[in-house]
């Protein structure tokens, strides 16, 4: 066994961590021609340190508000995955919400309405949809939160509420079976709840690396999502916990 160099062998792992979503100890030991026990101490580190968080078994990254670029260049392919599959649920008119994420940014790049309105809290995603065929962008407006780049506050949820959806597309920091959807900032949630107050349908767009996972702020509950869409096959086991909750995609 020819052992990494400390540095090298942590980079290795941030790498495993960007592709899969997270670490888990027995498989990167074995990719990485390490024991277990190395594997451990270097997640003990980096978690030490802000790179990661560590949980049972592994690590996933750490749950931090993070500007709309930088979620933007992370699990690409997987937002990429979600999208597609999502694209099915996207209406051609009426009005639809999306949230402030790069996973409803994706989703909002393939739009192709004949007359949508778009409503969403986040400028990004908004330009976006300006883009697009047949779509009318609004922006709710609100106090802008600069870790972020999202809309939030009071006038974003008023806005946001004086609107009706055929649906409303999100994603979440983190997705629990029984905690549901939270985010890292309680105004963040809340603009989420608004929205999802005000649509027929909620469709929740998540990468696996959310799952499993709950932050501060709990935006909504199963019983106020009807439709969990990830990059993941249907039948995946790590998508058990929620087969009884939401129908998945």
């Amino acid at each position: 066994m020819s052992t990494p160099l400390p540095a090298n062998r942590r980079s290795r792992l941030l790498e495993i961590l960007e592709r899969d979503g997270a670490i888990r100890l027995e498989s990167a030991a074995a990719e990485l021609d390490v024991s277990v026990m190395t594997v451990r101490r270097d997640i003990q580190d980096m978690d030490a340190e802000g790179l990661l968080r560590r949980v049972r078994g592994g690590a996933i990254a750490p749950v931090l508000p993070r500007a709309f670029g930088e979620r933007a260049a992370t699990r690409s392919a997987a937002k990429a995955a979600i999208a597609r599959k999502a694209a099915a649920l996207l209406p051609v008119e009426g009005a639809a919400a999306f949230d402030a994420s790069t996973t409803s940014g994706a989703l909002i790049s393939l739009l192709s309405a004949q007359h949508l309105v778009v409503a969403t809290n986040s400028i990004d995603n908004a330009a976006v949809a300006r883009r697009r065929p047949g779509v009318r962008s609004i922006v709710v407006g609100g106090e802008l939160e600069e870790r972020t780049g999202s809309l939030v506050g009071p006038t974003a949820e008023l806005v946001a509420a004086s609107m009706s959806y055929s649906r409303f597309f999100t994603s979440a920091s983190a997705v629990h079976p029984e905690f549901g959807m939270s985010e890292v900032s309680l105004d963040e949630a809340s603009v989420k709840a608004t929205f999802a107050s005000r649509a027929d349908e909620t469709v929740l767009l998540a990468d696996a690396s959310k799952l499993g996972q709950q932050v501060l702020a709990r935006a909504l509950g199963w019983s106020e999502i009807d439709v969990l869409v990830t990059e993941l096959d249907p039948r995946d086991d790590r998508l058990d916990p929620y087969r009884d909750l939401v129908e998945i995609l």
